[in-house]
């Protein structure tokens, strides 16, 4: 798994190493139990401070993609494991209101509902049969 924190882009860069972690787990290139970098290797090789990759990392365990190991470090979450009634809720939560974000942007721009709808077809579509494996995390 490489990272790479784009300076230009607006999104802050825990977001950025939050984003990119989770499209690796979508990929595949990061299995339940794999290890992550330390806090202060991944600080060092991406340049930026220890407390930005700190904050991805208790991002990431708080949405339920890593556990906490302490001294070992952080780890790929088992979701099956790590799935509690309040984290689902809370997936889902976000799901709708970055749904809802994007939805008032298009509208906010002249689009129109179903062109909208016919985007996150596609984008859905495109992602599950790019990462598709042989069970998605809900039939697990």
């Amino acid at each position: 798994m490489i990272l790479r924190i784009d300076q230009t882009d607006q999104t802050p860069v825990y977001q950025q190493i939050r984003d990119q972690i989770v499209a690796a787990i979508a990929r595949g290139e990061l299995s339940v139990a794999d290890r992550l970098p330390s806090v202060r290797t991944l600080a060092g090789d991406l340049g930026v401070n220890l407390h930005t990759v700190n904050k991805a990392y208790a991002v990431l365990r708080d949405e339920g993609y890593l556990l906490m190991r302490g001294r070992s470090g952080a780890v790929v979450a088992d979701f099956g494991q790590t799935a509690t009634p309040e984290r689902m809720a809370a997936n889902s939560e976000r799901l709708a209101t970055g749904l809802r974000q994007l939805a008032l942007e298009h509208r906010a721009q002249g689009g129109a509902e179903e062109t909208f709808l016919e985007a996150a077809r596609t984008q859905a579509s495109r992602v599950f049969a790019e990462f598709a494996t042989e069970s998605s995390p809900e039939e697990a």
